[in-house]
């Protein structure tokens, strides 16, 4: 690591005091929450970066790339991360007994089969797509094409058992998903909760 000198610390301190308000402005607007984190890492980058900056005149626009690149790493990292997912709501979730508590179809003797048989492929897919992509690829690969764990688990890079991990929880998202989805687009009867 090279030594900066005394001057050239109190030349960025004068620019970042002079821009601060404007980088938080931008990292608001492009990343919320995270702005101040976002500014941060900026500043970071910048004074580690400081010797590159040949013309101190285009300080602020090389301070404002810094952090347009520092938050488009945030959003990408955010855009990695499965939305966040109430997983004891879908664990303690069984499409069987809530079927057969709820009674959307009086007088069968198939509630389950009736419930499904309302679905076409299209609803599947729509269900599918409600899922976050960490479970519905699995489910997709195993349950639609015909892949083995194991062969998931090589195709995706993960290990075995958090192919299969995936694919419990994905099926109990489905399952719960599959009700909210009849219930919103009428595929129940009326009167159902």
């Amino acid at each position: 690591m090279r030594l900066i000198e005394t001057d050239q610390k109190e030349a960025f301190r004068r620019l970042v005091r002079a821009e601060l308000p404007h980088l938080y402005a931008i990292a608001r607007s492009l990343v919320g929450g995270d702005a101040e984190d976002a500014v941060q890492d900026c500043m970071l980058k910048a004074f580690e970066r400081l010797d590159q900056l040949r013309d101190p005149a285009a300080g602020a626009a090389w301070l404002r790339r810094i952090l347009v690149n520092c938050c488009r790493d945030r959003l990408r990292a955010r855009a990695r991360q499965p939305a966040p997912v109430d997983f004891d709501e879908a664990e303690n979730f069984s499409l069987y007994q809530k079927i057969a508590y709820e009674d959307p179809f009086p007088y069968s003797d198939s509630l389950h089969l009736d419930f499904l048989q309302g679905f076409g492929p299209e609803d599947v897919r729509a269900v599918l797509l409600r899922l976050p992509e960490i479970y519905r690829v699995p489910l997709v690969l195993v349950h639609m094409h015909g892949f083995l764990a194991k062969e998931t688990a090589t195709a995706l890079h993960v290990p075995l058992g958090t192919v299969l991990a995936r694919l419990h929880r994905g099926r109990k998202l489905f399952e719960k998903q599959m009700w909210d989805y009849a219930k919103e687009t009428g595929l129940l009867k009326e009167g159902v909760r």
